[in-house]
Formats: C-alpha cells, structure tokens, sequence
C-alpha cells in the first residue's frame, strides 16, 4: 500500500479591491459565516473579517481557499502562543 507523504505548502495571501481574496497554505477552515472566516494556516490561524463573506472554492488537499465580498480587516493568531496566555485562543479572536 502506498504511504501518503504530506505536502509543505508555503502561504500565500492575494486580496483584490478587498472584494476578493486567494489564499494559499490552508491546513483547515476553522469556521465561517457572512461576517467572519477563520483559517488554519501554515502561518497560524487566519481570521477575515467582513461583510457578506463568501467561500467560494476550497481545496483542502491542495491547501487552497478563495473568499468572495467585502473584507474589512484579516488578524493572524500563532497557534504556538495560544497555551502561553492565561486566555484561550479563542476567546482573545472573537472579544
């Protein structure tokens, strides 16, 4: 049986008159909704924010995301400091 060997993917990150946004390196949608899109990437966690946010096409065996509608803001988050705080990861992206 043939052994899978994992990808490295490096992160990439397009935005197109904040309307349209390619990203490359993306390990796991987290969680998404009109207003907000959190990403796990090769970086750390990725959070779009926004208005009528859409998830156009994901690939994850290709590590590939492409979001549609307007971004307002985009917040990295390294995973590996998360422990570091008395404060979750989470609760320090959605205060």
């Amino acid at each position: 049986m043939e052994e899978k060997q994992p990808i490295l993917k490096g992160h990439k990150l397009n935005i197109s008159a904040r309307k349209n946004a390619t990203i490359t390196g993306v390990n796991d949608v987290l969680s998404f909704d009109a207003g907000e899109v959190l990403l796990q990437t090769e970086q750390g966690i990725l959070m779009i924010r926004g208005t009528e946010l859409h998830v156009n096409r994901l690939t994850l065996e290709k590590g590939e995301v492409d979001i549609d509608g307007r971004i307002d803001s985009l917040t990295y988050s390294d995973a590996s400091n998360a422990g570091k705080s008395s404060e979750s990861l989470f609760g320090r992206l959605f205060k």
